[in-house]
């Protein structure tokens, strides 16, 4: 459980870097954010996005904020810290961004203290710390004249802030539409059953628009009733239906059944009304702030063949114990393939530091004796990161093992990249029912939902991917949605006509 002996510690602890951060940004922004003001006294409508304080949402927040500064408005991005997140990078992350964006500015709020949660999830925190800004957002919302606020899925509470200023409020979704199906339609289930989906196990759970579900697929919060990521989920329906609209982070090519079913009001709980829905996407990263082109991952790609290299990512929070990493290993070594592997460290065991940015690896203590010497001429193992989007994009990827969070799918999509699935946490068991099959870009690797991935089904499908008809298929679709997102995105094209109707609307006296 988050207690508040373990907050106040790391609190504490990331106290004086998180000022200094704070006092660091804050003096980049303010020249940014006079201009937004001299941008807003010269007739541009202003837009504040709230993004969650997680690391993928805040990057889909900020894509969204450039391409509606792209069309004329000002856009200021507030931000919010958790109190088990080091924000040592996110300062000059943010500080990049305006740099390279002067239309975008950011506001950072004071870290609030977090009382105890009954809650082993880091989501019941994300939740509780949007819902403890809220005197901060009403504060700033009161004195910016803003004429609109998009806010993450997390934040839904502050929709009610924008109702009692008479703001236009939306949301932004940065997950499938198939997943938003499931969450608006959750109070609709809560209602149905008394059983928690912990009980339910493996029974199947019907959602207007998506593929049956086995209950054990949900995000884990969800699992038990009395959780508090469960009880503030269950309001996030409620919050979206009283909304001007929601953003959704992909195109309607991409998952028609789904986008339709929710136009439709069938995955609104009865007495709500159904906000528009506006696809947008995909939205990705529009560069790796920087990344030099001689990164050594992308210098070694470039000597590899067209199509031949698997990549295995699994996002910031994705994380496997040693015995894991060595399967994984052993593995790869008897696909045969070429690879290229971001390795982090396993988690740490001690609960205060559950949430702590791990240290670099020990690939030496952690790989097999002699696995890099073996493999220098076919595998890479890169430590902690790597820039994923333009690994991706680079046309020696042949193949993506992923986590399946949203942003990696999207950018594997962009890039015509077909995907091997391995999901690990919050909705990603969703997402890889999604990905294989409703939209066939991906194949589930065995064991997944096991304790453990033994090596013999990392090689095996690996092969599969690299090698087989069916690997071939599988990037032939990939590739036919790429050109369907790539599409979406023109001048013309849905998701881009979709935005100009959106943002023609905020315009409007």
């Amino acid at each position: 459980s988050f207690r508040r002996s373990s907050t106040s510690t790391r609190q504490s602890r990331h106290h004086t870097q998180e000022q200094s951060v704070h006092n660091s940004l804050q003096s980049r922004t303010d020249t940014i954010r006079h201009r937004s003001s001299a941008r807003a006294m010269d007739g541009r409508k202003q837009v504040v996005l709230y993004p969650s304080p997680g690391m993928g949402h805040l990057v889909s927040m900020i894509e969204l904020g450039k391409v509606l500064a792209a069309r004329g408005l000002a856009i200021t991005i507030v931000i919010v810290s958790l109190p088990f997140v080091d924000t040592s990078a996110r300062g000059p992350f943010l500080a990049g961004v305006t740099a390279a964006n002067p239309s975008i500015s950011f506001h950072c709020f004071p870290q609030v203290e977090v009382p105890p949660l009954d809650s082993d999830h880091p989501e019941a925190v994300t939740y509780e710390v949007a819902g403890l800004s809220i005197p901060h957002l009403r504060g700033f919302l009161a004195g910016a004249s803003s004429a609109v606020l998009v806010v993450d899925f997390f934040c839904s509470i502050a929709l009610d802030v924008a109702a009692e200023l008479g703001v236009h409020g939306y949301c932004f979704f940065t997950s499938a539409a198939e997943a938003l199906a499931f969450f608006l339609y959750l109070p609709v289930l809560h209602a149905r059953s008394a059983a928690s989906f912990r009980e339910m196990g493996e029974e199947l759970v019907h959602v207007p628009g998506i593929p049956v579900l086995p209950a054990t697929h949900f995000p884990k919060p969800l699992m038990d009733r009395d959780d508090p990521a469960y009880r503030w989920s269950l309001r996030v329906s409620p919050d979206l239906c009283r909304s001007q609209g929601i953003i959704v982070n992909t195109f309607r090519s991409l998952e028609p059944r789904a986008v339709d079913a929710i136009s439709a009001g069938l995955c609104t709980p009865p007495g709500l009304p159904t906000p528009p829905v506006y696809c947008i996407g995909p939205l990705i990263k529009s560069e790796e702030v920087g990344v030099k082109r001689g990164h050594e991952c992308l210098a070694w790609l470039d000597m590899q063949p067209t199509a031949s290299v698997v990549f295995l990512c699994f996002g910031s929070l994705g994380v496997f114990d040693a015995r894991q990493i060595r399967e994984v290993a052993i593995g790869l070594e008897a696909s045969g393939k070429r690879f290229l592997w971001v390795v982090r460290s396993p988690p740490n065991d001690d609960p205060a530091k559950k949430f702590e940015e791990p240290p670099e690896p020990d690939l030496d203590a952690l790989l097999p004796e002699g696995f890099l010497e073996r493999t220098k001429g076919t595998g890479l193992v890169v430590k902690s990161w790597a820039p994923q989007r333009d690994v991706l994009a680079h046309g020696a990827v042949g193949g993506f093992v992923t986590h399946c969070g949203w942003n990696s799918v999207l950018e594997a999509v962009m890039a015509g990249v077909p995907m091997l699935a391995w999901p690990l946490y919050a909705e990603q068991r969703m997402n890889r029912v999604f990905l294989e099959e409703e939209l066939g870009l991906a194949v589930a690797m065995d064991g997944y939902d096991k304790e453990v991935v033994e090596a013999d089904q990392v090689a095996s499908k690996v092969r599969w991917l690299i090698d087989s008809d069916g690997g071939r298929v599988l990037r032939e679709r990939t590739m036919a949605a790429m050109r369907r997102a790539k599409e979406a995105l023109v001048e013309g094209g849905e998701s881009n006509l979709t935005l100009t109707r959106l943002v023609e609307g905020w315009m409007l006296p």
